[in-house]
C-alpha cells in the first residue's frame, strides 16, 4: 500500500531566499516555482533521488502554511508525504484502523494533478502526513 518516501515538506516564509540558502550552503539546485492554488501555496522542490524536498511559501494569507508560519516565523518541517498506489483505497484502509483524514473527504491534488489526502497528526506520532497517488 505505502510505496515509500515521496518527500518532505518545509514551510518558508520566502521560497527565493530559501532556494538560495540551500544552492549556496549546500550546493542543491531548486527546481521550477509553481503555484498551488488550492492548497494556497507557492512551491518548488529539490530532487534527491528517490525523495525530494519540497519548500513551500503562503499564496494566500489563509492557506495552511500562512498559519504554520504563524506559528514558526523562521518557518520548518511542515509534514511528510508518503507514496502510495491509490489514495482512496489507502485512506479507506487507514480509517478501517481509526486514523483520521484531514478536509472532510473532500478529493485533493496536488500541483502535478494527482490525488492526495492529509493523516490527522494525532494518529501518526504527532506528525502530519501527506498520501500522493503515484501510479506505475
Amino acid at each position: 500500500m505505502v510505496t515509500g518516501l515521496s518527500h518532505v515538506s518545509i514551510a518558508v516564509p520566502d521560497l527565493e531566499a530559501a532556494a538560495r540558502q540551500l544552492h549556496d550552503k549546500y550546493g542543491l539546485s531548486v527546481g521550477a516555482r509553481m503555484v498551488n492554488a488550492e492548497q494556497g501555496v507557492r512551491l518548488a522542490y529539490v530532487e534527491l533521488g528517490a525523495a525530494k524536498i519540497e519548500l513551500m511559501e503562503p499564496s494566500r494569507p489563509d492557506s495552511p502554511i500562512a498559519k504554520f508560519l504563524e506559528r514558526n516565523p523562521k518557518g520548518g518541517i511542515h509534514h511528510f508525504c508518503l507514496g502510495v498506489d491509490d489514495v482512496g483505497k489507502a485512506a479507506h484502509a487507514f480509517a478501517q484502523n481509526g486514523v483520521r483524514l484531514l478536509g472532510a473527504g473532500k478529493p485533493q491534488r496536488n500541483v502535478a494533478g494527482e490525488p492526495i489526502a492529509f493523516l490527522h497528526p494525532g494518529d501518526f506520532l504527532g506528525a502530519l502526513v501527506e498520501l500522493e497517488e503515484h501510479k506505475g
